[in-house]
């Protein structure tokens, strides 16, 4: 199920955001401005933000600034009562993905936040961005500051499936299940051996780090 973060100062629009999204199949999530919008993006993983531009201690422009230069690339959807062209302008500049003006017809919303969603997956799965790491599905490469490493087939969609889903915990059968596939003879100790090898690969990087959730399984976090 799709994550969807609504930053709006407005509690009764925000809930009305949320439950319209939530009749449509998403999880929405609430934040009353864009610095709590910023706090929750680091606990916890969404697939899009819709974004009032007009909140108190950080404003809409601010927050997409803010992922922008961190290198997050999620989708946002901008909801504002300004209509000018210069207003538009800047929002975009700032790095918004669409721009709807209130009042919003909510139906619209959907439909832009499903579009949204479509465009990003198209993109998002051939490629992974970590802070200044890419991570290249066709080329299986990791390029960062410290340079390029090629990585074998099945090391690389490890970290790959791993940093599409930053902090979220995998087993190990998880993850035998989906690199391997389910009908595959290896054990689990295989997981653990790819696991160390990327750690070992991965060590001079700056973005991502693979940590053990002891009796439980592995998850990328960011750095």
């Amino acid at each position: 199920m799709f994550r969807i973060l609504i930053a709006e100062d407005d509690r009764e629009l925000r809930q009305l955001f949320q439950r319209v999204l939530s009749r449509n199949g998403y999880a929405a999530f609430g934040a009353a401005d864009g610095a709590e919008a910023l706090d929750m993006l680091d606990k916890d993983y969404y697939d899009l933000i819709i974004s009032d531009i007009m909140m108190p201690n950080v404003d809409g422009y601010e927050l997409v600034r803010s992922l922008r230069d961190s290198g997050i690339n999620i989708p946002v959807l901008m909801i504002t009562a300004k209509d000018a062209y210069d207003d538009m302008r800047e929002g975009f500049v700032s790095g918004t993905d669409d721009y709807m003006v209130k009042p919003v017809n909510v139906n619209e919303m959907v439909l832009r936040v499903g579009a949204l969603l479509r465009r990003a997956q198209m993109i998002s799965e051939r490629r992974q961005t970590i802070g200044g790491t890419v991570l290249d599905y066709d080329s299986m490469t990791v390029t960062s500051a410290e340079g390029v490493i090629q990585l074998p087939q099945k090391e690389f969609m490890l970290l790959y499936k791993m940093a599409s889903y930053p902090g979220k915990i995998f087993t190990k059968q998880q993850l035998m299940d989906d690199i391997w596939g389910y009908e595959s003879d290896a054990e689990a100790h295989t997981v653990e051996v790819h696991i160390g090898r990327l750690r070992d690969k991965l060590k001079e990087n700056k973005d991502i780090k693979i940590v053990t959730m002891r009796g439980v399984g592995y998850k990328a976090v960011k750095l």
